[in-house]
């Protein structure tokens, strides 16, 4: 087992999420960098769905209770495994009594912490993500604490992995949507030519951008919404949908992210500057 003795800003338990339940309106959820998490898999041989810590602005403080093997990846958020600095997409050994911190925010905004074999938590309809009022918690808390299996001996294939991550890009591969031609061209020019910031309002379920587009009377019925759609509000405010977000919108979709730009803007914090590149 684990336990949480701090518990940062925002941590949670995600996984790849819960799939084929949107039609009851039911969100996705996982991880929103799921490359970063799937990273963290691979490099401990977990299963692709295996469930790990997702890990925003400031991270917990954790006590380990068993011998284990650890890996972080995404944003770089100080690490240090009883006070010593340990690194990104390392594959860590753990002994029982060990404890990591985390220090100072370096570059991104979410890391993953995966363990060998998966978090052990409570699966909710096929996943173990949570997304409250759906799961007991929407968040960890202080003095939390999560299973996992002893992993006294682990010969992992690869160690260490050196790879480009997100943390530095800032253009959203997108797709044009089902109401991108509602947009007039001078709002069509401005939403694919200027850079855009992050607004303090941001979160799991959606990120809306400080910048607007000219506002608009456009109405349509509710329709269906995906993790990454882009909608323009009649205001002219720009929100884009997370994998915690609303499964029907009733504003113009104009522009649909794919999996890595969600993943790319999934390390954005307020203040830092995105563009939208038409794919």
């Amino acid at each position: 087992m684990l336990k949480v003795l701090k518990s940062g800003f925002y941590t949670t338990v995600q996984d790849q999420g819960r799939k084929g339940y949107r039609n009851k309106g039911v969100p996705l959820s996982g991880a929103l960098d799921s490359i970063a998490a799937s990273r963290a898999n691979s490099l401990l041989e977990n299963p692709s769905s295996a469930a790990l810590l997702e890990i925003t602005m400031t991270g917990p403080e954790i006590e380990f209770d068993a011998d284990t093997f650890i890996c972080l990846t995404g944003a770089k958020l100080s690490p240090n495994l009883n006070k010593k600095p340990i690194q990104n997409n390392t594959v860590i050994k753990i002994r029982k009594g060990d404890k990591l911190t985390f220090g100072k925010l370096e570059k991104g905004f979410r890391a993953y912490m995966g363990l060998k074999g998966g978090l052990k938590e409570k699966t909710v309809l096929g996943s173990k993500s949570y997304y409250y009022p759906l799961t007991q918690y929407a968040c960890i808390k202080k003095n939390a604490v999560l299973s996992f299996d002893t992993v006294p001996d682990f010969l992992p294939k690869i160690t260490e992995l050196k790879t480009t991550n997100f943390l530095e890009e800032f253009s959203l591969e997108a797709y044009k949507g089902p109401e991108f031609k509602l947009l007039s061209e001078k709002q069509q020019n401005k939403l694919l030519s200027m850079n855009f910031t992050v607004s303090k309002n941001n979160n799991r379920m959606a990120y809306q951008l400080a910048e607007n587009l000219e506002g608009h009377s456009h109405e349509m019925l509710t329709s269906a919404t995906l993790p990454g759609t882009v909608q323009i509000t009649p205001a002219g405010r720009i929100i884009i949908l997370m994998k915690d977000g609303q499964t029907t919108g009733g504003y113009p979709r104009v522009l649909q992210l794919s999996e890595k730009a969600i993943c790319i803007l999934a390390q954005k914090k307020f203040g830092d500057t995105i563009k939208f590149n038409q794919v």
